[in-house]
Formats: structure tokens, C-alpha cells, sequence
């Protein structure tokens, strides 16, 4: 299932690893065994935050997958299920049969 993973990073935890000179190659070795579709990287809520698009085959990887951000940047983590528009193309009966039975 693609999900949308968005870690922000508190800005104690961010201005660390910048003094550190960690922070370019932790985030770097993290996407590499991660292996993205797309990580895009902007300010949320006043924090670095990371929106990183992932397919995600089973719930066991979630630990692989999380504790990275926990680890090196105390993150907190929001998960999304999100499609692409191949996946709303798929949708599109399952969308006519609710809104036939509830609409």
C-alpha cells in the first residue's frame, strides 16, 4: 500500500544534528534503505518535516521503516494511506458502489 510518511523534526532535535553535520547523512542513509518513490523536504508547523511517499507491502515493516526517524532526529511520525492516479482509476467502482448504496 502506498502511504505518505511525514517526520518532523523537532527544532532542538534538527539544530543538533546540523551542528553535528549529521543531519544531510542521516537523512540520506535512512532514503537510501528506504527507497522512496519521492521525499520532498519543507518547513511544517515550524519544524524541518520530510513528506516521504512509500509502498509499503506489509504493517511488519513499519518498525524498519519508523524507528530510523525516531532515532536520529526524535521525529514525530504521521502515516497516510494516499493513491496515485492510477490507484483512483482503480477506485472508481468502489466509489460508484457507495455512493449507489449511501449518496
Amino acid at each position: 500500500m502506498r502511504m505518505l510518511l511525514k517526520a518532523s523534526i523537532p527544532v532542538e532535535a534538527g539544530n543538533a544534528t546540523i551542528k553535528s553535520g549529521t543531519l544531510g547523512s542521516n537523512i540520506e542513509s535512512i532514503l537510501a534503505e528506504q527507497k522512496p518513490e519521492a521525499a520532498y523536504f519543507t518547513l511544517d508547523n515550524g519544524m524541518r518535516t520530510g513528506f516521504i511517499f512509500l509502498d509499503i507491502q506489509d504493517a511488519s515493516q513499519l518498525p524498519a521503516i519508523l524507528e530510523p526517524w525516531f532515532l536520529a532526529f526524535n521525529a514525530s511520525i504521521e502515516l497516510t494511506p494516499v493513491m496515485n492516479g492510477e490507484d483512483l482509476g482503480k477506485a472508481g467502482p468502489g466509489i460508484g458502489a457507495a455512493v449507489e448504496k449511501y449518496g
